[in-house]
């Protein structure tokens, strides 16, 4: 029995031997079970079976075409010729697999790879190729740079996004397709592959994207102008008109600056502008002339300006000033300044709204055409022990205060009075001649810069001054005597200084009637004269 039993596993076991080596024997020209080429399933297959699928699937290829804003299109393997080559390749896997692991792949599977050489026909590539949709001229459009765009209130200065367009480039596009076919690719994407004419400045450009955050701290700067109580704001609304690039660098427009402070001290100079001053007498008169005032140093503001805007900062400042005044209110002058009434011969001087001191003094002499020059001046600086020279006096005085040129405030210890009417045939060569104590007084009060405005104002003269020019009147028309032809000239004379005395000096003409008088007769002499005579007078 156990003789049986072991002749019939023998002859099982020579079975399982025969169909095993027969198997292995059959595997060595088929390709084992469980086996797969790139995915397509050859196990109990030969060569030529294998060469015919792979044919089969070739002739069923479909190149995928990825384009730019969602754009797809397709290029059939059939459409380009396109067709297997082979140069025994399949044999050579074939010749690398081993027939009696036939059971080992049956059970685990084998999956192969196979180089794959195509052939397509080139003129029908270039033929399919010219009839993309893509390669249309309506459908490319020209690539756009990415730039910064103009300034908004809300966002500064942005990034433009540049548009890539769809520009395709054809020789590009070409090499791409033949790759991908000559590879089987399933897609090709056109963007990914370098088949698209790309702009030269693209949204991640760092050069752009530096330009744009130095553009923004520029606009991001904001000076506000301080002028007393009122203030001027300086931010990008502004400033980025100034602005432009070159060679991606912020430029600023100098010129547009410079018009910029123009228009400010346009605005806010006071200098050369005239002013108003209620008087010592009550009464209000306007100023006109001198230099006194608020004053922007231009070139000095747009060189501190052009450094304050390259900061991106807020800052708070008064403007760079070439002169200064005491005050940004009503009045530039404040309520400390020297006040000169020329007409009145008389000044004060005011210290926080306080009359320090005042005084009569005596001004340049008008009969020789040395008026002293009306207008609101400043202080030029004060000295002590200074020698005053002109071309035809050299004068030694305690106390100088210029305060218009060579005009200027001085002690005048020659003079034994101040006031009055002296100034007009007896005054100084312009400057403002005072009592020593006071021009001591106005020196320990008064500084550089301090203002000092001097005015003229009709009906302010002293009474002393008046009943002087009223005596000059009065001895004029004393003088005119029987009244002839050659009487013309004093009589208009007389009559012009009474029209110009004050109401208060003409009651002390007391001979008025005498002037009328001459008047009427000297009419009556000119109407009694032949009319050529009255022609040629």
């Amino acid at each position: 029995m156990k003789k049986r039993i072991g002749l019939v596993i023998a002859g099982i076991l020579a079975v399982l031997a025969a169909v095993y080596i027969g198997m292995a024997v059959f595997f060595q020209s088929h390709f084992c079970i469980g086996t797969t080429i790139d995915g397509i399933e050859v196990g109990g297959l030969g060569v030529e079976k294998v060469e015919q699928l792979v044919t089969e699937e070739i002739n069923r290829y479909v190149l995928k075409l990825v384009e730019r804003e969602d754009g797809e299109e397709t290029i059939a393997g059939d459409a380009i010729g396109l067709a297997p080559v082979f140069h025994g390749e399949i044999d050579g896997l074939l010749e690398e697999q081993n027939g009696f692991a036939w059971i080992a792949t049956l059970l685990n599977g084998s999956e192969l790879e196979l180089q794959k050489t195509v052939t397509y026909d080139e003129e029908k590539l270039d033929a399919v190729l010219g009839e993309l949709s893509c390669m249309q001229d309506e459908n490319q459009r020209k690539p756009v740079n990415a730039s910064c765009s103009g300034y908004s209130k809300e966002d500064g200065y942005t990034l433009v996004p540049a548009d890539y367009g769809t520009t395709i480039q054809k020789s590009a596009l070409k090499d791409a397709v033949v790759e991908a076919v000559e590879s089987l690719a399933d897609e090709l994407n056109l963007s990914e592959s370098g088949c698209y004419d790309d702009p030269a400045v693209g949204d991640d450009d760092t050069k752009l994207l530096s330009l744009i955050e130095e553009m923004n701290r520029y606009a991001k700067t904001k000076i506000t102008y301080e002028f007393g109580e009122e203030k001027e704001v300086l931010d990008g609304g502004t400033i980025s008109t100034w602005l432009s690039a070159v060679d991606y660098e912020p430029v600023v427009d100098e010129e547009a600056v410079r018009e910029y402070v123009k228009g400010l001290a346009k605005t806010y100079n006071t200098a050369y502008k005239p002013k108003t001053l209620m008087t010592s007498y009550g009464k209000e008169v306007t100023i006109s002339g001198g230099a006194y005032g608020w004053k922007i140093d231009n070139e000095g503001e747009v060189t501190q300006l052009l450094c304050d805007l390259a900061t991106g900062e807020e800052i708070e400042r008064e403007p760079v000033y070439s002169q200064t005044a005491n005050s940004h209110g009503e009045n530039d002058y404040g309520d400390s300044y020297v006040e000169i009434n020329l007409t009145a011969q008389h000044l004060f001087v005011y210290e926080d709204g306080r009359l320090v001191i005042e005084s009569d003094f005596v001004s340049g002499n008008v009969a020789k055409g040395h008026g002293s020059p009306t207008g609101a001046f400043a202080v030029t600086y004060t000295t002590t022990d200074a020698v005053l020279r002109g071309e035809d006096y050299e004068t030694p005085v305690k106390y100088w205060m210029p305060f218009a040129g060579d005009v200027g405030m001085h002690d005048a210890t020659w003079r034994k009075s101040f006031g009055g009417n002296i100034y007009k045939t007896n005054g100084s060569h312009g400057c403002i001649n005072l009592p020593l104590s006071v021009a001591k007084t106005i020196y320990e009060t008064i500084e550089k810069g301090d203002p000092v405005l001097v005015y003229t104002l009709p009906g302010t003269e002293s009474a002393a001054a008046v009943q002087q020019d009223a005596q000059t009147v009065i001895d004029l028309i004393n003088s005119i005597g029987p009244v002839t032809l050659e009487s013309e000239p004093v009589i208009t004379t007389a009559r012009n200084l009474y029209d110009a005395l004050p109401d208060s000096g003409k009651t002390y003409v007391g001979n008025y009637d005498v002037l009328v008088a001459a008047e009427a007769a000297l009419a009556q002499l000119k109407a009694a004269q032949p009319p050529a005579e009255q022609a040629g007078m």
